[in-house]
């Protein structure tokens, strides 16, 4: 099966829909997620929808799209968006929205040893998942508050798509690990006896691992741990929860790739994988895509053309005589020319042939680019021809505008003449 006999991706219906409620862009890193989920969100917006936009993206190219000097923690509602609804655009902060959980789920003596303890600041700001896994966290507040009639995700570039599905888990087994078990065993038993068991049980383990890890950092995630006992269960109770809303027929993934073979190797990981954990998968976003206005015109074809004008059938410039090979030679033709005439229409005719030929090679490259995509285009076709697909066509520059993000959304929408997401 080709692209041209896969399902169209029709995008709105999909976010006119009053059921939508979470649209989710995924897909690998660098394939246009950002922009996608923004020309959705404001197509949404226009539609008469009121829409939240979630970035994750540390670049700020949305915020300067729509018009916003930067995006923070807190949404933003974008001006200038026509029709009769909202757009608002924020972008997570890995840190704040964490600091909120300590905040909300602990009184405010232990919220600030909490937030005041080095071992969380750390795990806060930089540990291995933290950031999707807060993306998640942020994902359920917005849910929650019931304010907005669509929420658009644009997850986090990591290092691969899954990782989007993994962290909720990842962070929730982390916290009910063996080793966080462990170092919350003296506070647990409490008391002399806890002394006792701290002094005697542990005494060998704490201190290979306070060789391990330095006796001050094992001192703090002691203490972390003790402060954040009663929470672990909060982070499993929300982590599971935000994945049944992923699995909840409101919910929408749109897998965004460029027509790479890495980007749609990942793209086919991510829908087989939406397949096994029963996730709604609404179809392909295939960003980037290659065109010609002269496509009847082969690569074959051109280069031919190009070496058959570099073949030496013109005049010698400096001599003002024809090259003797040549087969329009005077010497077999009988034809006389005047060398002043040949010397003041040779360069401006050699010029005309080689800018031509440059031209052709050109065509030549762009039909063997277009050759290859519709090769990996048609691989991922044949793996998954159950996937709707909708085209966007490459442009030569970013969006910086709503006028753009309009355009983009406009051709996302569109059967004919797609358009490009950055």
């Amino acid at each position: 099966m080709t692209l041209d006999q896969a399902p169209s991706l029709e995008v709105d219906p999909l976010i006119d829909d009053p059921r939508t409620r979470i649209i989710v862009c995924c897909g690998a890193g660098g394939v246009g997620k950002t922009t996608t989920a923004a020309a959705l969100g404001l197509r949404a917006a226009e539609r008469g929808r009121k829409v939240v936009v979630l970035t994750i993206d540390p670049a700020r190219r949305l915020a300067q799209s729509m018009g916003i000097d930067s995006l923070d923690n807190t949404p933003r509602q974008v001006k200038d968006v026509d029709g009769g609804g909202e757009l608002h655009a924020m972008m997570l902060d890995m840190k704040r929205t964490f600091d909120e959980i300590v905040e909300a789920h602990a009184d405010p003596e232990r919220a600030e040893a909490i937030l005041n303890n080095p071992f969380y600041q750390s795990l806060s700001a930089g540990f291995a998942g933290t950031q999707e896994y807060m993306a998640m966290e942020k994902l359920g507040q917005l849910r929650a508050r019931d304010e907005w009639d669509l929420i658009v995700v644009d997850t986090p570039p990591s290092r691969s798509a899954l990782d989007f599905l993994d962290a909720p888990k990842n962070l929730g087994s982390f916290l009910d690990g063996k080793f966080i078990r462990v170092l919350m065993a003296p506070a647990k038993v409490g008391g002399r006896a806890g002394m006792k068991f701290l002094n005697v049980g542990m005494s060998v383990m704490t201190g290979t691992l306070g060789k391990l890890l330095g006796g001050q950092f094992l001192k703090d995630v002691q203490t972390f741990v003790a402060a954040m006992d009663t929470m672990f269960g909060g982070f499993r109770t929300r982590a599971d929860a935000t994945y049944r809303l992923l699995q909840a027929p409101g919910t929408a993934f749109l897998v965004v790739a460029a027509p790479e073979r890495d980007a749609l190797r990942e793209a086919a990981y991510f829908v087989e994988r939406l397949a096994a954990e029963e996730m709604p998968l609404a179809g392909l976003v295939l960003n980037r895509v290659h065109g010609s206005g002269a496509a009847r015109l082969s690569a074959e074809r051109a280069l031919a053309a190009a070496e058959n004008l570099d073949e030496p059938r013109i005049v010698d410039q400096e001599a003002g005589k024809e090259l003797r090979n040549s087969p329009d030679s005077t010497a077999t033709s009988g034809a006389t020319t005047t060398p002043e005439v040949t010397a003041a229409q040779q360069p401006e005719a050699t010029a005309a042939q080689q800018l031509a030929a440059g031209l052709l090679r050109l065509h030549a490259e762009r039909m063997q680019l277009l050759a290859r995509e519709q090769r990996t285009r048609d691989r991922f076709t044949a793996l998954h021809p159950e996937v709707p697909v909708t085209e966007v066509a490459a442009l030569p520059g970013d969006v910086h505008d709503l006028a753009g993000l309009r355009d983009i959304g406009d051709r996302l929408a569109s059967a004919n003449g797609p358009a490009g997401a950055t």
